[in-house]
């Protein structure tokens, strides 16, 4: 059995590199019509892709699975017809696969230049959401990069069924048939075997919980874009427009709670009236939010629980929030430097200088001003969509699209000159 699984995933990883070397050779008409062959397939194939992620969604019931859970397992005509949106915005996405830049002509008459290039062959190991699988392998296809997809038991047969629906998208567009492959098994021994591969494989997007992404960075031999988590902050300062602040606070908490840019702790200034602290609690109340505060916070509803440390530094996915109140911009400056996760932050001001520190000083990914949180992300930020949100600062930071799937080649043009 070990045997089998050895070389079923090199055959695949074997597989994704002869492609992968196939793809630089491919056009991008090509390419983009595999994409709207793949969001016609989607529209198409709605009822039967259902029917399959019902068998996952009973299967996660059954096991006892959080809602925020099931929400994320779930392929609805909402979700589809996101999926279908993305493709159809990658497919518009202008390649960046052969740009030139640094152009230069040294004093003996070398012209050299950079390339922008496909990295190659990507492995995606993730969790719960089906619909990475398509977004995925939009992006890389784009890209030009072969990728090896290995999600979570959980979403076996949704994820199936999609990689299976690209793999017809793929032959129609007469592209590489070994471009988008799945790892057919739940066995887990298959991502550390995967992980070995850095002969065939050239990076590892892990997209998951925190122990997932640790799991992988420990054990892989390749090299690891990764998010350990999303623990978000919204700061409210004492000259922010309150009607503002609490569609804000909630829009960030409330509208999805178990997704990585939901936000986890809100950070309330000293100076900010009582009764415009209280509006923003008890609007976050009324949506059935738990709150852990500070003992200064717990003052403003009796509803509040007392916050420890782990609180600042928890990624809830759902609908519970830490609450601190301070002294002000720089004390809520420090305290996300300190708890943040480096994903994605927020201040509510209505002063340019403070939303110019604020932006200057906090240390994430995406810092947001006078926005949701819930906005970091490739979709919204006009990718199509995403392949996941770094909160590395090498190769790539945040919501990662086509081109953060590139790396760069040096070309040097000469005419006979040597060196002496």
């Amino acid at each position: 059995m070990q045997l089998n699984l050895e070389k079923t995933v090199t055959l695949i990883a074997q597989r994704a590199r002869k492609a992968a070397y196939e793809l630089q050779c491919v056009s991008v008409k090509k390419i983009d019509a595999a994409l709207f062959a793949m969001a016609r397939l989607l529209e198409a194939e709605t009822s039967s892709l259902q029917k399959e992620n019902r068998r996952d969604l009973d299967a996660a019931r059954s096991k006892g699975l959080s809602s925020a859970m099931i929400d994320r397992l779930t392929l609805s005509d909402k979700t589809i017809a996101a999926m279908v949106r993305g493709l159809r915005e990658v497919a518009a996405i202008d390649s960046p696969i052969g740009t030139e830049y640094e152009h230069r002509i040294r004093p003996n008459g070398l012209s050299i230049c950079k390339v922008k290039v496909p990295i190659g062959v990507v492995g995606i190991i993730y969790e719960s959401r089906p619909n990475v699988t398509v977004d995925a392998a939009a992006i890389c296809l784009k890209s030009q990069n072969a990728v090896i997809l290995r999600g979570g038991s959980e979403a076996f047969h949704s994820n199936c069924a999609l990689t299976a629906l690209f793999k017809k998208a793929i032959k129609k567009a007469r592209l590489p048939p070994d471009a988008v492959q799945i790892v057919p098994t739940v066995d887990r021994r298959a991502v550390e075997l995967l992980l070995r591969k850095n002969e065939l494989i050239d990076l590892i997007i892990p997209r998951g919980g925190e122990d997932l992404i640790r799991m992988v960075v420990e054990k892989s031999l390749i090299p690891v874009i990764k998010h350990y988590k999303g623990v978000c902050h919204v700061y409210i300062a004492q000259s922010a427009d309150i009607d503002k602040a609490v569609s804000i606070a909630v829009n960030a908490k409330v509208q999805r709670p178990g997704v990585c840019n939901a936000m986890e702790t809100l950070l309330l200034d000293a100076k900010l009236p009582l009764a415009k602290r209280r509006s923003v609690i008890n609007a976050l109340l009324k949506n059935g939010v738990t709150m852990f505060g500070d003992p200064a916070t717990k003052k403003l509803s009796s509803r509040i629980k007392q916050a420890t440390v782990d609180d600042w530094k928890a990624e809830y996915l759902d609908l519970r929030l830490a609450v601190r109140t301070v002294k002000n911009l720089a004390e809520a400056i420090d305290h996300i430097n300190t708890y943040s996760s480096h994903h994605t932050d927020a201040i509510v001001t209505g002063s340019k200088r403070e939303a110019a520190t604020f932006i200057q000083q906090v240390d994430s990914s995406s810092v947001m001003v006078n926005a949701s949180t819930r906005f970091s992300d490739g979709g919204e930020y006009g990718m199509g969509c995403e392949i996941g949100i770094s909160t590395d600062k090498l190769h790539a930071r945040g919501p990662m699209g086509v081109a953060d799937l590139t790396t760069y080649k040096w070309i040097v043009y000469g005419s006979g000159q040597v060196r002496g």
